[in-house]
């Protein structure tokens, strides 16, 4: 890991006509670590992980990117510079196998004149998948099956895949414990710290405080839209998280913390 943060936002703000969701909030994830971002329903969690990912502008703040300064119009602007989310719902095509998931909107064609008339390398993208796969731990045992023929923890893999795939910096991962039980949990954390390991920032987006303070290096706290302290998680406690999220304890020590 290094100090020089792959995604750094600073004084970012965002309104909804008159509701303000976002009130300053800053935020930085470095390479090879896992940043959880936690805060009370309401809090801004997830519209900021929207402006951080292109699917809102902010209305003033700055996004860097290694400390250079970036606009991100949209998703796709996002991704292009390595910026990958995860969302709960995954929005997987459950037709396609994991393979095509991964490379969909990127496919891999045949060389020479097949590539020309569309014909696409199944065998490189399926290899890639595999390899990639394998990287985070897992092996399908048949990976031509459709992704609705996974499991809830197959399917946030293949999804964890194709985002550390194509997101060269940061990929947020929006709840993905949610609805799994004990043994795929356990799986899905492991695969965070896989991605992390391969020297990307990852961003968890959690209500689960064990989770959170099983995987986190550090823990940043939103309250009512601002950033309000954050937390080395391995000197916190589930008390001092839910205390800074509903104000129940002073925060004025943030710099201590971080």
């Amino acid at each position: 890991m290094t100090d020089q943060p792959a995604l750094r936002a600073r004084g970012i703000r965002k309104k909804f006509g008159n509701v303000e969701a976002i009130r300053g909030a800053d935020f930085d994830v470095r390479p090879g670590e896992i940043v959880a971002l936690i805060g009370d329903n309401g809090a801004g969690k997830s519209t900021l992980v929207k402006v951080l990912s292109g699917v809102h502008q902010p209305d003033a703040g700055e996004i860097l990117i290694d400390e250079l300064l970036v606009s991100f119009d949209s998703p796709r602007a996002a991704q292009a510079a390595g910026v990958c989310t995860v969302y709960q719902d995954l929005a997987l095509p459950l037709d396609l196998d994991p393979a095509a998931c991964l490379f969909l909107g990127r496919e891999l064609y045949r060389r020479g004149i097949l590539g020309k008339f569309g014909v696409l390398d199944q065998k490189e993208m399926r290899r890639v998948a595999a390899s990639e796969l394998r990287e985070l731990g897992v092996s399908l045992q048949d990976a031509s099956v459709p992704v609705s023929a996974l499991s809830g923890g197959q399917r946030q893999t293949v999804a964890a895949a194709r985002a550390s795939l194509w997101g060269r910096k940061v990929v947020f991962f929006d709840e993905p414990t949610a609805a799994l039980g004990v043994v795929q949990t356990a799986r899905v954390l492991d695969l965070l710290r896989r991605v992390r390991d391969k020297g990307l920032g990852v961003v968890l987006i959690s209500h689960s405080m064990p989770d959170v303070l099983a995987v986190a290096d550090r823990v940043h706290v939103l309250r009512l839209g601002r950033s309000v302290v954050t937390f080395q998680a391995a000197d916190a406690t589930t008390e001092d998280l839910v205390g800074a999220m509903t104000g129940a304890i002073d925060t004025h020590a943030e710099r201590e913390l971080a």
